[in-house]
């Protein structure tokens, strides 16, 4: 019964059992994917809680980056289960399958490596100082610490790779990265398809994370059907092509992932915790963290939520008073004492043609102003915080992600653009949910009346009240 010991499973609540080459399974001298799993660069997202801050809105939301990267892995095997052989049929000199699904599950185990803690909201306030995201970073990591260790993988549960063949890391740190507006000449054709899968409509990523986070938080048991999203995909000589049948599908996975944004990601709460923390963190960075992680990665290895919220709870007792005053504040958020509240709320939709930058709702310094422009005089100066986020339902026509997906029209026996049915037209390209926040919900009914004048005098045509 030796053949038992060449992998082990992670017996997951949403795939079920994900199985991966272990230590004892593999040859001498190559890498088994346990050891990238057990690695202290992995491990370390399991102290980085999946929804940032959500978590403390949600309580059953507790899952972690390293829940997602597996899951997500997982994925990438699937989907090469599905589109390998059309991927050879449009590029002859891809890779064998075992090539192609071990990088893929490489990198979509390390698509998260770089992530510091609070997930996105590191990279906008801190990464973002040194010209870095998690994606840059991850490719710094992958790059520097993890090379030599993801050389040696030839295996994976279901595939091996050709005798001739050696994973490339450089050729995972491209997957994960997002697409620029130009690539380099002598990117691969194979490559750039499958890329698609990891910044496309649907990927390997957010598939997981919708069906993980709607799962985690209460939303859903199943939110929209893997399956057949799968089955009906493959590649064309344009790229990653979904039959017509599989149209559905797609559309209910992006309204899924559209609902999950307004009803998790953008909760009102949450959005409220991100301001009190942005407040605190702006504030603190200087004693969490001695520089460019790139220059100090041994110590961003240690960095985690676990880390900085242990650090920060101590902080209180220190002598510094600037110390002490940022402990005490880090106190009250951890305790979710937040003293913004909202008090009106609109959302914005935006559809093809439609310019988001002439919206005043586009921009938080533009809403802010145009909000006290229609307060009354003695308001005007009340203390108040706007909140914008902005979602991307679908890549607009000149984003360098847009491109990746198109359509099977089994009529016609034509590859088109997904545009050119109306059930893909109806979805806005971006939303904004445009928010006023007072302290402790003071004068909610003066803000929500300017806000409908302000949406009166013509600041945008597509609204809802929520």
């Amino acid at each position: 019964m030796k053949w038992f010991e060449s992998e082990g499973l992670v017996n997951d609540p949403i795939h079920g059992y994900i199985p991966y080459t272990s230590v004892a399974g593999v040859p001498q001298g190559e890498t088994a994917e346990q050891q990238i799993i057990d690695h202290p660069w992995v491990q370390r997202l399991r102290q980085i809680h999946q929804l940032q801050t959500a978590w403390w809105v949600f309580p059953s939301a507790e899952h972690t980056r390293f829940q997602h990267v597996v899951g997500a892995m997982h994925l990438a095997s699937m989907a090469v289960e599905t589109l390998h052989e059309s991927l050879r049929s449009v590029c002859p000199d891809a890779p064998s399958r075992g090539y192609v699904q071990t990088l893929m599950r490489m990198a979509a185990l390390l698509h998260d490596v770089g992530h510091g803690p609070f997930g996105h909201f590191f990279d906008a306030h801190f990464l973002a100082d040194f010209g870095l995201t998690h994606e840059t970073l991850g490719g710094h990591i992958i790059r520097h610490e993890l090379g030599e260790l993801l050389r040696g993988v030839r295996r994976n549960p279901a595939s091996e790779l050709d005798a001739s063949e050696t994973l490339d890391p450089e050729q995972i740190i491209f997957l994960i990265t997002r697409p620029r507006n130009e690539e380099p000449d002598d990117t691969p054709r194979w490559l750039l398809l499958l890329r698609s899968l990891f910044s496309g409509l649907y990927t390997v990523d957010n598939m997981d994370f919708v069906l993980r986070d709607a799962y985690m938080a209460g939303y859903s048991a199943r939110a929209f059907d893997l399956q057949r999203l799968l089955h009906y995909s493959k590649f064309t000589e344009k790229g990653l092509t979904i039959h017509d049948r599989g149209l559905s599908a797609l559309v209910r996975f992006i309204a899924v992932r559209s609902e999950l944004f307004q009803a998790i990601y953008f909760h009102r709460t949450v959005r409220a915790i991100d301001l009190a923390l942005q407040e605190v963190f702006a504030e603190s960075k200087p004693y969490l963290f001695p520089g460019n992680p790139t220059e100090h990665l041994d110590d961003y290895q240690r960095l985690t939520e676990w880390t900085v919220l242990v650090r920060v709870g101590d902080w209180q007792r220190s002598d510094d008073p600037v110390l002490a005053e940022l402990g005490r504040r880090w106190g009250r958020l951890l305790r979710r004492e937040v003293e913004w509240k909202m008090a009106a709320q609109r959302e914005i939709f935006f559809r093809p043609g439609e310019s988001e930058r002439s919206s005043v709702f586009s921009s938080e310094r533009a809403f802010e102003a145009a909000i006290r422009d229609h307060l009354p005089p003695a308001l005007a100066d009340i203390p108040l915080k706007v909140d914008t986020p902005r979602h991307v339902h679908r890549p607009g026509t000149h984003a360098a992600a847009s491109g990746q997906n198109f359509l099977y029209d089994s009529a016609t026996d034509e590859v088109r653009r997904l545009d050119d049915r109306a059930l893909f037209r109806q979805i806005p390209v971006s939303s904004h949910i445009c928010r006023v926040y007072s302290r402790h919900g003071q004068h909610a009914h003066e803000l929500a009346a300017a806000m409908d004048r302000l949406v009166r005098a013509g600041g945008a045509d597509d609204v809802t009240n929520m």
